[in-house]
């Protein structure tokens, strides 16, 4: 397998399979009241996050890396006065991943070292993939925290794994 392929992969896992999967796991239990709450006035609400993690995404590699225009405001993600509809909120971020891992599947090997400008830092292409993917599992941590805060549950992400297995 070559490295693009191995690269587009993980991609594909940790961001959709993994990160949108548990974003839409944690809004199930939640109410809209409580997904679009904000803590206190130093913390976002869970909405909130999912519209920055769709906006990211969007400007790191549906813009930087897939050459689509940025129209990105940072700011108004975390603005009480922006999307408030929790299906519309998912349904964008979904379709914005989705697209994005088109992208970083039809990136040739030598694509990755290409230098791109995001949000004034000069960045490869490879560092626009690495910063999504950990970017992304930052607020699905916060997302996932935050739920079982609220609903004192386990959110089974590993159900029915033995993740005591070792290799031998």
């Amino acid at each position: 397998m070559e490295i693009n392929e191995i690269i587009s992969r993980e991609f594909e896992q940790r961001v959709l399979i993994e990160g949108v999967e548990r974003i839409k796991k944690c809004v199930s239990y939640l109410s809209d009241e409580e997904i679009w709450t904000k803590p206190n006035s130093n913390s976002n609400s869970i909405g909130n996050l999912i519209v920055h993690l769709e906006g990211n995404v969007r400007q790191y590699i549906l813009s930087s890396v897939g050459g689509e225009k940025d129209t990105r405001q940072r700011t108004k993600e975390f603005e009480d006065g922006g999307i408030r509809d929790t299906k519309e909120a998912i349904n964008r971020l979904t379709k914005a991943v989705r697209q994005s891992v088109e992208v970083v599947k039809g990136l040739e090997a030598g694509e990755y070292k290409r230098e791109e400008e995001v949000q004034g830092f000069t960045m490869t292409v490879l560092s626009c993939i690495v910063h999504v993917i950990e970017h992304f599992s930052y607020h699905v941590g916060q997302i996932t925290f935050y739920t079982k805060f609220l609903k004192n549950l386990d959110t089974g992400y590993y159900e029915g794994q033995d993740l005591d297995k070792r290799r031998d």
